[in-house]
């Protein structure tokens, strides 16, 4: 029996008892009556606007789902990108390109070559110097006996030699070659009256001499030459005790 069928017979009960009642009288049933029915259709009314909220709610409840699953998959969407993101961050970084590192490699060779030709250079120019060095060293020392040859003879001449016109070149050759050795950086030891230095003397004599002191140079026999604070030849020399 549907809903509409039980009010309807709920009003026809209603009508029937108001009628058997003797006492009230028929306008206080009349009036029953129509309070039965008004009450029926606010429940008839009723149900439907119950059934269309039910209805809206579904529909609310529907696209409520809807829109959590949306926002579900934006979240998981904007997760994966964030996660691709720190792995690209984080991650193992790419492989240098073959022509990157093939680069890299030549740089670094001619960076290692410069330096061993600059250590070349430097090697070079050290070995001139000292093969210029050792070439001139022994050409002064040829050159030394033929300045003792001039000294001696200078040095042997008498006085009214000294005075002719032979001796006068002589001792003006002597000079121009020593000014020509000093040009070149050569310079006689001091001997006679220094205190003996074995880097710059030989001694090949010694004597008793309280005056001259102790270890007092007091007789040259042959000159000693430095080439750039370099010994060529020894000072020859006799030396106090």
């Amino acid at each position: 029996m549907s809903k509409e069928d039980m009010v309807k017979e709920a009003v026809e009960e209603a009508k029937a008892r108001a009628a058997e009642e003797t006492k009230a009288p028929e306008d206080g049933a009349g009036a029953a009556a129509d309070a039965v029915e008004a009450a029926a259709g606010e429940e008839e009314t009723k149900a439907p606007e119950d059934a269309a909220d039910t209805a809206v709610d579904g529909e609310d409840a529907g696209a409520g789902t809807e829109e959590s699953g949306e926002t579900e998959e934006a979240a998981q969407a904007e997760g994966g990108d964030s996660k691709e993101e720190k792995k690209k961050l984080f991650g193992k970084k790419n492989k240098k390109d073959k022509k990157d590192e093939k680069i890299e490699e030549l740089t670094d060779r001619l960076t290692r070559q410069m330096a061993e030709f600059d250590n070349f250079r430097k090697r070079t120019e050290k070995e001139k110097s000292q093969m210029y060095e050792i070439g001139a060293k022994d050409i002064i020392e040829k050159i030394l006996p033929v300045v003792d040859n001039f000294e001696r003879g200078l040095g042997s001449m008498s006085d009214e030699d000294k005075a002719t016109p032979f001796a006068e070149g002589m001792e003006k050759i002597y000079k121009q070659l020593m000014t020509t050795l000093e040009g070149i950086g050569v310079k006689p030891i001091e001997a006679v009256g220094q205190e003996f230095n074995p880097d710059f003397h030989n001694a090949v004599m010694h004597e008793e001499n309280e005056e001259a002191g102790e270890n007092i140079i007091t007789e040259e026999f042959q000159k000693g030459y430095l080439y750039h604070d370099s010994v060529v030849r020894h000072s020859m020399v006799k030396v106090a005790n």
